[in-house]
């Protein structure tokens, strides 16, 4: 596996409030339904209500971005919808009230051909936060991009326009062997659709999952990573672990099926040792592309925090 960098940029979105907001307990899908519905209006031409019988629906700056069309077929496995290349990433958990003129920021991390979108991607957040988020609103006062390190961030919105920067991550080559990861934000991976709570998900699962993912997104939003699953999979029982995970519960209301959801997952530290290079390189990628489902808006978040 010859993996050095990849396109990946992580971005923080900074708006001021002109209009109260009072956000849920966690603000992902608050955030990814107010974008998604920005999109729409902006990009949609036909202004038919279901997408996928839409003419332009697998060329559409909409469905490209925001609901990736799975392909007819693949050799793989069949798909209902394949990883989408953007990931919003809120500040902080639990319930959050801001006033006239305070500061509310998120980050977003994009992977492709999708860093390449930004402009439309920040004007439909932009679009968003003028009409209305939460039962607020705000405008978009800046948009940074983070060093590599992300120990810091630099503006790179002038006079509207947004400036060059830097749009990839470079993969070290000689990475630890040992790996402290801090899951952040719940982390929901499933065996025949039941969520594997924190006595019964296994390491083997976690990583066979960050490495589908990392693939698919290659394919589908940049180019095959051609992994040795192989190679991968015979390496896992080298690997020991030692963990403190816990169970948290998070619900969101579902727009689209009118209805609340459950949408618990394991958070907390993941000791990791005698990782082999191919898999401590795409560790380290997963801090930016999260693991599991819903991380499109921000679960499966963590953090390598030995490096």
């Amino acid at each position: 596996m010859n993996l050095d960098s990849l396109p990946i940029a992580r971005y923080q979105f900074s708006f001021k409030v002109t209009q109260d907001i009072a956000l849920p307990e966690y603000a992902g899908s608050a955030l990814r339904g107010a974008f998604g519905r920005a999109l729409r209006k902006i990009a949609c031409m036909t202004k038919q209500e279901d997408c996928k019988s839409c003419p332009l629906y697998r060329s559409c700056p909409y469905t490209n971005i925001f609901e990736t069309p799975a392909p007819d077929s693949h050799e793989l496995q069949k798909f209902n919808q394949v990883p989408n290349g953007y990931i919003i990433e809120p500040y902080g958990w639990g319930e959050k009230h801001y006033q006239i003129g305070e500061l509310f920021q998120f980050n977003l991390v994009l992977f492709g051909r999708l860093i390449q979108q930004l402009p439309l991607i920040a004007f439909a957040f932009k679009r968003a936060f003028e009409y209305n988020l939460a039962g607020g609103k705000a405008e978009l006062v800046d948009i940074a991009n983070f060093s590599e390190d992300q120990t810091g961030c630099e503006s790179i919105l002038e006079n509207g326009n947004i400036l060059e920067h830097i749009t990839s991550i470079h993969i070290p080559e000689n990475l630890p062997t040992d790996f402290i990861l801090n899951i952040k934000t719940p982390l929901r991976l499933q065996e025949n659709g039941v969520p594997l709570r924190e006595h019964n998900i296994s390491l083997e699962r976690f990583l066979i999952g960050l490495a589908k993912r990392i693939s698919l997104l290659s394919e589908f939003h940049h180019k095959s990573l051609n992994l040795d699953f192989e190679t991968l999979i015979s390496q896992l029982p080298q690997i020991s672990e030692k963990r403190k995970l816990k169970w948290q519960d998070w619900t969101r209301y579902s727009s689209r099926q009118k209805q609340k959801m459950k949408l618990g997952g394991v958070v907390g530290l993941w000791e990791l040792t005698n990782v082999t290079p191919e898999w401590a390189k795409l560790l380290y990628i997963g801090q930016w592309l999260h693991n599991g489902k819903n991380a499109t808006f921000g679960l499966g978040k963590y953090q390598i925090t030995n490096l």
